[in-house]
C-alpha cells in the first residue's frame, strides 16, 4: 500500500510540475486539493504529499487563507540560490576533472548531439533544460561525490523555473548556453580544471544575472 501511494504521489508531483513549469499553472493560481484529487484520480493523501514535495522544490506555497497556491518567481532568491549552485557545482568540477574518463566525455558529446538536434527541431524549452541539467550532472559524476550530487539537485530543483525562463527569454540564451557547454567539455578534456571551474562560476552568474534582467523587465 505504501509503495502505491508512492507512485501516486510522484504521478501527481509530475503532472503539477510540469504544468508549473510550462506555465499552464501560472504565479498565484490555487491548488486545491479536492479538485486535484478528482481530476487525477486519486485520493487527497498522495495529492498533499505531492504539494508538500513541490513546497520543498519552492514551486507551491501553503498559506493560511487560500492552501496551497502556486508561488511567484522572485528576483530576491535568485542570488542565493545561483550562488549555492556555483558554490557547489564548482567544487564538485573541480573534483571531477581529473577522474573523467573517455566515457564521461562521450556520454557529454552524446548530450550535447541532443542539444543540437532539439534546437534544429524547435523542440521548446522543457527539452533544452532537462539536456541542461544532464549535460551538467555527467561532468560532476565523474567526481564520485553522492551526496554533493544529491544537494546539487536538490538546489537546481528550485532553480529550474528560473533556468528555463533564460532559455526561453534571454537573447541568445540557448545558443550561448550551448558554445558555454562546448567549452566547459573542452577545458575538461584537456584537464585544465582550474579555467573550466572559472568558466562554470561564469556560466552560472551570468545565468542568473540574465533572468533578473529578464524578471526585471516584465516577461
Amino acid at each position: 500500500m505504501k509503495e502505491t501511494y508512492q507512485t501516486r504521489t510522484r504521478m501527481v508531483m509530475e503532472n503539477l510540475r510540469t504544468r508549473i513549469l510550462s506555465g499552464e499553472l501560472p504565479a498565484g493560481a490555487p491548488l486545491r486539493q479536492d479538485a486535484l484529487a478528482r481530476e487525477l484520480k486519486v485520493s487527497r493523501i498522495p495529492v498533499r504529499e505531492a504539494l508538500m514535495q513541490l513546497e520543498a522544490q519552492g514551486l507551491v506555497k501553503f498559506t493560511a487563507h487560500r492552501g496551497a497556491v502556486v508561488t511567484a518567481l522572485d528576483s530576491s532568491t535568485i542570488d542565493e540560490l545561483f550562488y549555492l549552485r556555483a558554490l557547489l557545482e564548482a567544487d564538485t568540477l573541480f573534483h571531477a576533472v581529473d577522474l573523467m574518463t573517455e566515457a564521461t566525455f562521450v556520454d557529454a558529446e552524446a548530450i550535447l548531439a541532443e542539444f543540437d538536434r532539439a534546437l534544429e527541431s524547435g523542440t521548446q524549452v522543457e527539452r533544452w533544460a532537462e539536456l541542461n541539467h544532464r549535460f551538467h550532472a555527467t561532468l560532476y559524476r565523474a567526481a564520485g561525490r553522492p551526496q554533493a550530487m544529491e544537494l546539487i539537485d536538490q538546489i537546481n530543483l528550485s532553480c529550474d523555473r528560473y533556468v528555463r525562463v533564460e532559455l526561453l527569454f534571454a537573447h541568445d540564451g540557448v545558443d550561448k548556453a550551448e558554445r558555454e557547454h562546448a567549452q566547459l567539455l573542452t577545458l575538461c578534456r584537456a584537464r585544465r580544471k582550474h579555467e573550466a571551474v572559472v568558466l562554470l562560476q561564469q556560466h552560472i552568474a551570468e545565468a542568473a544575472a540574465s533572468v533578473k534582467r529578464i524578471l526585471q523587465a516584465g516577461a
